[in-house]
């Protein structure tokens, strides 16, 4: 029995922890950048504890929980440190924790297998370094807290196919039900999970002549225990959601979710099925450009030496989320967003630690019955060729990356770095001047919250929806001022303000993702005449991207 040492993994975490954190605190405090989905977490944690109707159904049901409730903790903080909010450090925080944590996941991989210290060291800072891993780690979105639960779910399967250890797969099916309390698409990959293990399990049983009945018990058993975290999960949030909003998949039901989105923003980008596959082809190359060669070549060897199975995880768990998000782009159901294929570099970085034979059996601590432990061995020319081929792979996706993040058509939301990375204020280049109002978004919410601010105005004096105004919200060091959406009573004091002692209105035009505004659907034509129940104050015009022009209306009193 062989258990593994702790020590390189915390310094790993707090290496990387640290990168990820500085560079997310200079984005987030120094330069003002932010991605949308990222604030609009940071607002619903801020909700759940300081909104006037402070209450843990705030945090919302569209996005799964687990970002937001991860966030509670520093977000409790904001009365001490204010920025951990209105400036979303606890965001960065938060993403920089799991991302350092999904780099100690990989070179995990490395050090249960006992791989030569430069083949594992290389692929792990690749895998740390590259420009997506970096961004996604410091910027608070969903995508770090993503990637750590599949390399753990995906790690923790690679032990079991070998050791049979019921402990693993207990840990790799806690680890898929937190990956779909992170995204739904995590349910694609419970899915692969259970495929597998139920596949394994049989065909161990059958090898080693386990009576019918005893085999089919210990397959469903197996695939019980990696599924149930994920049913459990599912069940309960759909429930929850239903139980408080009427909707149990508001994400997909919702005219605040992802297909109402869609249809409000004019589509998903790609005309036909076909465009939408040679997209996202394109993306994957841009990720992982040597990947599928390198795929190709791990398979060969292992199927020589007979030994596929502990390649199944990582590729049947990430393949399925990457089959899942190629389906859903083809049929207009999603974005053609770079970050929603960044799981194929996580997919990259763990074939390419699985191109040499394993030196050392995985740590265990209780072999199961169908154990299957490789044969360890020591032929250097083999490892050392097939070790570089892996390590090059990883390589070139560095700067093949860093190309692709340039680009608006394949990397919308993240080409607009090439104006920190490269600034050029003078330029009067198109896509620089893009650049630059893409760094701009949420400016303007952020003087909004300013000028709000500086009214003193009592609780529940301002009326906004949050489906632009979340960065409006989590911008202002006054959340009580707002009455939004998750309030309890938003409903009773939209039908009448001034009885409830409103005295601002905050206005976005009535068309795309505006007309689903709460307040365009009460008052049609609010943004442009008041409705007749309040006066234009204040008109701002967006600095940022794809962001809509404000108008400030104040309610005439009774």
């Amino acid at each position: 029995m062989r258990r593994a040492s702790r020590g390189p993994g915390l310094a790993i975490f707090a290496a990387t922890f640290v990168l990820y954190l500085a560079v997310g605190v200079y984005l987030a405090s120094g330069l003002h950048v932010y991605v949308g989905d990222s604030l609009s977490r940071v607002q619903s944690a801020q909700s759940v504890l300081f909104s006037r109707d402070p209450h843990l159904a705030a945090i919302g049901f569209i996005f799964t929980p687990l970002t937001a409730i991860v966030q509670l903790p520093l977000t409790a903080l904001t009365p001490w440190w204010p920025e951990l909010t209105t400036e979303a450090i606890s965001a960065a925080v938060m993403s920089a924790a799991f991302m350092a944590g999904s780099v100690v996941q990989i070179s995990g991989v490395a050090r249960d297998r006992g791989l030569p210290g430069w083949m594992g060291g290389l692929i792990t800072v690749c895998y740390a370094i590259n420009p997506m891993i970096v961004f996604y780690g410091a910027n608070g979105m969903s995508e770090a807290p993503y990637l750590f639960f599949l390399a753990w779910a995906s790690r923790r399967l690679i032990r079991w196919v070998d050791t049979d250890d019921v402990h693993e797969l207990v840990v790799a099916a806690m680890a898929l039900g937190f990956g779909y309390l992170t995204r739904y698409d995590g349910g694609a990959a419970t899915m692969a999970a259970a495929l597998l293990v139920g596949l394994v399990s049989f065909r161990r049983a059958e090898k080693v002549g386990t009576p019918p009945s005893t085999r089919w018990y210990r397959t469903i058993l197996d695939v019980g225990l990696v599924v149930l975290p994920s049913a459990v999960a599912f069940v309960g949030w759909a429930l929850t959601s239903w139980l408080i909003t009427g909707n149990a998949f508001a994400q997909f039901s919702s005219e605040y979710g992802n297909a109402s989105i869609i249809e409000q923003s004019g589509g998903s980008g790609s005309d036909t099925a076909e465009a939408a596959l040679r997209f996202s082809m394109t993306e994957l190359a841009i990720l992982a450009p040597l990947f599928p060669l390198l795929l190709v070549a791990v398979v060969v060897t292992r199927a020589t030496r007979r030994r596929l199975y502990p390649l199944l995880p990582t590729v049947l768990l990430i393949g399925a989320v990457l089959a899942f998000q190629i389906l859903s782009y083809s049929r207009g159901s999603t974005f053609g967003f770079l970050r929603f294929y960044i799981t194929v570099i996580a997919l990259a970085a763990i074939v390419a630690l699985l191109a040499v034979p394993a030196r050392r059996t995985a740590p265990v601590r209780r072999p199961g019955v169908y154990a299957a432990m490789p044969v360890v061995e020591s032929r250097r020319r083999p490892v050392t060729i097939m070790g570089i081929a892996a390590v090059v792979t990883m390589l070139v996706a560095i700067p093949v990356t860093a190309w692709g993040m340039t680009s608006p058509k394949y990397a919308p939301q993240e080409f607009a770095l090439t104006a920190v990375v490269a600034p050029r204020p003078d330029s009067t280049e198109r896509k620089h001047l893009d650049a630059q109002r893409v760094l701009r978004s949420f400016s303007t919410e952020r003087a909004l919250a300013q000028y709000l601010d500086s009214l003193d105005l009592p609780e529940g004096s301002v009326l906004c929806d949050t489906v632009y105004g979340f960065a409006v919200v989590v911008a202002s060091t006054r959340p009580k001022q707002f009455v939004i959406p998750s309030d309890q009573d938003f409903t009773t004091i939209l039908n009448d303000p001034a009885a409830h002692g409103v005295q601002y209105l905050l206005s976005v035009p009535n068309e795309g993702r505006g007309s689903a505004d709460a307040l365009n659907i009460r008052y049609p034509t609010l943004y442009d005449n008041g409705s007749q129940i309040s006066v234009l104050v204040l008109e701002a015009r967006n600095d940022g991207a794809n962001l809509p022009d404000w108008r400030i209306y104040r309610v005439i009193p009774r």
